[in-house]
């Protein structure tokens, strides 16, 4: 690697001190009216022993809008693996605010006094720094960088401001950092949540991103809401040649961004600039590198992927005994019944409620349910009432685990009155955490837990008392604040010199959450440390479960970061019933596959107010592809149960029918998401990545790489317009009706109330069950296998996977004894069909008894019948037992008409083993 340098070696102290003095001389005037800062200038750049560089920046010009600058920046550059490169810019003097790595595991900078060592005898001389898939280089000054893709030369960020762009250079003081890129105009951008997003799931020009954890609800537009993902993946098609990568911004202060459609800015009230790359080329690969960093998602249990019920509202166990009743009267699969805060006493985490969930009802209820197979998740929150009467507080300030503010716990208001916050970036905190998890398990054996609340949401601002009075009252929504509160605005942290576009109206920052100047362990700031609040509950939730019966937890967050998915689900939040609404949902579930979450949904139906019959029919029949499907509802609304309608019953059996057949291509999707970051439901363009027609479209998504979900979004329509990328779609609802083209087709499907149109893309194996109430009962049930070759081809293959486990499991790999992974293979060549399977570790399905059962495979030309048909080598024609079918295909486009028949053919009754390789061969004709 080869690099320019000036300036002859001395020694870091005196070099510092040096740039200190020609510093503080600058100018504090500044040319432009709209610009921050002058930038700073590269004084000194070498190589380090690990074989990165190290510069250091000096301030061209101070400035005191937003603070005086930090004179002396010290900046390293890595190519950290094969594709994944670090740009990291702090204080050269102090030490700043960063992400702790003991949260987020990484490789640490060099220690700052290690900036400026020896230099190599060979001078660096050049402005380039290569990798095997990216390329540094930078100017002098004012100081600029470039990262460019080394295959093609392409600029993939580039940091430099001229006269005429509305951008300044690098701004860096203790509380505003801000930085630009410019972008290409054909730049397709994802990311940067959690935020509702009314244009779809791409970035759109001047729409705001805020990136600050807030509890308003996900009805708000383009506003900062629960979750902080400064992440954005960049798709770009040249020529018809597509490639992806990504940027992560590795900072948990408050920020916005501004995406003007040819330039990215940020602006961030702290921390430092600690940029990562990512090299893709395809959205896989970027998901895959960026999941590397941060964090692979966790293994969910099979259970998750079942249908899950909710409301805030059961007063009784009663009630919730007539849901779980009343799913079974309706045939409607139902896997999970959730507590919302009905099952505790005064609203107090870890509590029960004896009057209305007595405990020993309540085990003999859940012994009830866990014989089906069924679970039971409830709701935690982080406030600890301040009651000295009450355990779980007592120990807590026993063993001082409480976010202060002047030396004493801060006192807060959320659902049981006053509270106080356990500071989970305390390791105290965490040991305390785990024990009254412990103790609430021996107490109720909850299957999982739903930690709210937690960005941190507060009825009330500022420094607050108790009143002498009852607060809160106990009449009333209790969501109002009764603490006897006064502002705080004396300090920098609670109004800081620039304001972020918080709540979307430039809220104070410590406005309904904790005061900003609140310290946690080791005086962290809040001001820093907040919008990793939920992340660090997540994790510490995770270790508190891991440790019980030694079973796979089930967490789900509503505040994120960077690294959640590694521990925990998440939902987005307090939605309406609206149209609106159930459209959103659709991109702000993608947004989080990209996030490293794919364990996500939506509350089904909205969280409030009411919906319409027919808007419930429809959102369950996109809620039962969301990957976590949950029916949950507000207080104040009216029941909206599935079975609350007959029509969204009958919905609900069909969408839900269709979903519990998917059980195993889910769970092996879920696989994949832990091995690989691969999302569970993702948008067209990660399969399609060279079809722009696709980049922008929200209205449709995929679960894993084929399997394409068509959903009605709009009142009163019984159509939908669909549109299919270039190949055969085949559909769920009839294998065989096909969609075919040559370049991509719309296609206006018909969607009749009761019908959600699902299709399955050639090249693939989709295994499936036969389904059932309980995805207990459902995993059980014979596998069918379908195989999809492009229409009536002379030769094709496929391909699809498998994987089993026991799901209780901690772990979820192979090589445990307890685990199955069967690749699956088909090929047709002239009319030879062979499909097959290569198994890995098949003791585990053998010894549960799996079989497949059917076989179908679509697509095949159609100009002679089945013959020749063999098992492992074995003829099976006359064997009684097997079912041979042909069934021509039909085109619903104009498109397929005129192809030569296709058709599929089906064979039941195999009974082979799923845990056995087995061969599969026939010939058509």
């Amino acid at each position: 690697m080869v690099f320019s340098n000036h300036l002859a070696a001395i020694s870091l102290s005196s070099l510092l001190l040096a740039l200190l003095l020609c510093s503080a001389g600058a100018s504090s005037s500044s040319k432009s009216a709209t610009k921050i800062g002058q930038g700073y200038r590269l004084v000194s750049i070498e190589e380090t022993s690990d074989g990165g560089l190290v510069g250091i920046l000096q301030v061209k010009q101070k400035t005191k809008t937003y603070g005086p600058d930090i004179p002396l920046l010290r900046f390293y550059v890595k190519h950290e693996a094969d594709n994944r490169f670090r740009v990291h810019i702090t204080d050269a003097q102090k030490q700043r605010w960063e992400v702790p790595y003991n949260l987020l595991p990484r490789e640490q900078p060099p220690p700052l006094t290690q900036s400026i060592g020896k230099f190599r005898k060979n001078p660096i001389t050049g402005s380039e720094y290569s990798g095997s898939e990216f390329l540094f280089s930078y100017t002098s000054d004012p100081f600029s960088f470039v990262v460019k893709r080394k295959s093609n030369g392409e600029t993939l960020f580039d940091t430099s401001s001229g006269d005429s762009d509305p951008f300044s250079s690098l701004v860096f003081k203790d509380q505003y950092l801000e930085i630009s890129t410019k972008l290409p105009k054909d730049a397709s951008l994802y990311g940067l949540g959690e935020n509702t997003q009314p244009h779809g799931i791409k970035l759109y020009p001047n729409d705001p991103y805020t990136l600050y954890t807030t509890d308003i609800s996900a009805i708000n537009l383009n506003a900062d809401l629960y979750g902080s993902h400064p992440v954005y993946m960049d798709l770009r098609n040249s020529g018809g040649k597509a490639s992806a990568h990504a940027v992560l911004l590795l900072n948990s202060n408050g920020m916005d961004v501004f995406y003007t459609g040819t330039s990215l800015t940020y602006k961030i009230i702290g921390g430092v600039f600690d940029f990562y790359f990512f090299s893709g080329p395809s959205p896989l690969n970027v998901v895959d590198q960026y999941t590397t960093l941060i964090g692979r998602p966790a293994p969910m249990p099979y259970w998750a992927f079942g249908f899950h019920q909710c409301r805030w509202g059961y007063h009784n166990l009663s009630v919730v005994e007539d849901v779980v009743e009343n799913y079974k009267k309706a045939q409607i699969p139902l896997d999970v019944i959730w507590n919302d805060d009905d099952h505790m006493d005064g609203k107090k985490d870890f509590s029960l409620n004896p009057e209305n969930y007595p405990r020993p009802k309540l085990l003999n209820f859940l012994d009830k349910i866990h014989n089906i197979g069924m679970k039971y998740v409830v709701i935690i929150d982080p406030g600890i009432a301040i009651n000295t009467s009450y355990g779980v507080y007592q120990r807590g300030l026993a063993n001082d685990v409480f976010i202060k503010y002047d030396g004493e716990p801060f006192v807060a208001q959320v659902w049981p009155g006053a509270v106080n916050f356990p500071d989970f970036l305390n390791p105290k905190t965490v040991s305390w955490w785990v024990d009254e998890i412990r103790r609430f398990h021996e107490l109720v054996p909850v299957d999982g837990l739903w930690i709210d609340m937690n960005e941190v949401s507060n009825f009330c601002s500022g420094k607050c008392k108790v009143p002498k009075g009852k607060c809160p009252t106990g009449t009333g929504p209790g969501w109002i604040c009764c603490l006897e509160c006064k502002n705080i605005t004396s300090t920098r942290w609670d109004d800081p010199p620039y304001k972020i576009n918080a709540s979307g109206i430039k809220a104070p920052i410590g406005f309904k959450t904790i005061a900003t100047s609140a310290n946690h362990y080791n005086g962290v700031l809040e001001y820093d440390a907040h919008s990793l609040y939920g992340f660090s509950q997540s994790i510490a939730t995770h270790k508190g479960l891991q440790g019980l019966q030694g079973k796979r937890p089930f967490i789900l967050s509503r505040s994120t970061y960077v690294g959640s998915g590694k521990y925990a689900a998440h939902w987005t939040g307090d939605n309406q019933g609206t149209w609106e609404n159930l459209r959103y949902s659709i991109s702000t579930m993608l947004n989080f596959g990209i996030f490293g979450v794919p364990m996500v949904g939506s509350d089904i139906c909205g969280f409030y107010p009411q919906p319409t019959e027919e808007l419930c029919n429809r959102w369950i029949e996109v809620g039962a592809f969301y990957p976590f499907s949950r029916d949950h509802a507000n207080y104040y609304s009216p029941r909206q149960e599935l079975y609350q309608w007959q029509s969204v019953a009958e919905s609900a059996r069909n969408a839900l029918g269709i979903r519990y057949k998917l059980l195993p291509f889910l769970y092996t999707l879920n696989y994949e998401a832990h091995v690989s970051g691969a999302p569970i439901a993702r948008p067209l363009f990660f399969s399609f990545p060279t079809y722009t027609e696709c980049y922008g479209l929200s209205t449709q998504f995929l679960l894993g790489s084929s399997l394409m979900v068509s959903p009605v979004l709009e009142q009163g329509k019984t159509q939908v317009k669909a549109l299919f990328p270039p190949g055969s779609w085949y559909s769920l609802l009839d294998w065989t009706h096909t969609i075919t083209s040559k370049d991509g087709v719309y296609v206006t499907l018909d969607a009749p109330l009761h019908v959600v149109n699902v299709h399955l893309y050639q090249n693939t194996i989709l295994p499936m069950q036969q389904g059932g109430m309980v995805s207990k009962e459902a995993r059980m049930t014979p596998f069918t296998l379908i195989v999809t070759f492009p229409s009536g081809a002379a030769q094709g293959e496929a391909k699809g996977n498998l994987f089993l486990d026991n799901d209780e499991l901690p772990d979820m790999n192979l090589g445990n004894g307890y685990s199955t992974y069967v690749d699956l293979y088909a090929t047709v060549n002239q009319g030879a069909v062979k499909v097959w399977s290569d198994v890995q570790e098949g003791k585990f399905a053998l010894d549960k008894g799996w079989i497949i059962d059917s076989v179908s495979v679509l697509g095949l030309d159609g100009s002679g019948a089945v013959s020749s048909l063999e098992i492992d080598g074995k003829p099976l024609i006359g064997a009684s037992n097997v079912n041979v079918s042909t069934s021509q295909h039909e085109h619903l486009n104009s498109e397929g008409e005129g192809e030569k028949k296709t058709v599929m053919v089906a064979l039941k009754g195999l009974n082979i083993p799923v845990g056995k390789n087995f061969a599969m061969t026939w010939k058509m004709g």
